[in-house]
C-alpha cells in the first residue's frame, strides 16, 4: 500500500511539475492518467518494495548526502594527482563482494563506486563486483566495506528491518 501511494504521488508530483497545465480538465486527466498507471503497474505485479521503495526514502537520502561528502574527498585525490607533475597512480582491478540482498541495493552500491572519481565499477556478478581503481593501496576490498554497509541500510527492504 505505500508503494502504491508513494507510487501516486511521484506520478501526480511529476505530473505537475513538467505539464505545466493546471486547468480544471487538464488537472483531472493528469490525474486519470496518474492513478490508470498505477493501478496498472499493481495488476502487472511491477510495483513493489525494490521499484518502488518510498518507505526508506529518509534513509536513502541520509545515504546520498553521505555519498556527496565521499565524492567530493574522493574528488580532491583525483584532482591532486592530476595536477603533479608526474603521474604516480597505481592502477588496480579487485573484486569486491557485497552485502547488498536485492538487485537494486547492489546497483546502488556499483553505481556509487563509479560515481566516486578514483573508481569504477567494470562488472556485477552475483555477490560479487569488479572494480578498477587509480591507486591500488585505497582500493582494497575491505575500502568498500563502509559503502557496502550504507548502501544496504539504505536501499536493501530485506535487509534494512
Amino acid at each position: 500500500m505505500v508503494s502504491f501511494l508513494g507510487l501516486v504521488a511521484v506520478l501526480g508530483g511529476l505530473w505537475l511539475g513538467l505539464s505545466g497545465h493546471y486547468t480544471p480538465l487538464i488537472t483531472w486527466l493528469g490525474a486519470l492518467s496518474v492513478i490508470l498507471s498505477s493501478v496498472l503497474a499493481v495488476r502487472l505485479r511491477t510495483l513493489d518494495a525494490d521499484s518502488a521503495p518510498f518507505a526508506a526514502l529518509p534513509r536513502i537520502v541520509v545515504y546520498w548526502v553521505w555519498l556527496m561528502v565521499e565524492i567530493i574527498k574522493a574528488n580532491w585525490v583525483v584532482i591532486k594527482a592530476c595536477l603533479r607533475a608526474n603521474l604516480d597512480i597505481n592502477p588496480a582491478l579487485v573484486k569486491v563482494k557485497t552485502a547488498c540482498e536485492s538487485d537494486l541495493a547492489k546497483t546502488t552500491f556499483a553505481n556509487s563506486i563509479t560515481l566516486t572519481p578514483g573508481t569504477v565499477s567494470v562488472l556485477l556478478e552475483g555477490d560479487k563486483i569488479l572494480v578498477h581503481a587509480l591507486y591500488e593501496e585505497g582500493a582494497q576490498p575491505e575500502a568498500f566495506d563502509k559503502m557496502d554497509r550504507l548502501s544496504k541500510w539504505a536501499v536493501d527492504v530485506r535487509g534494512a528491518a
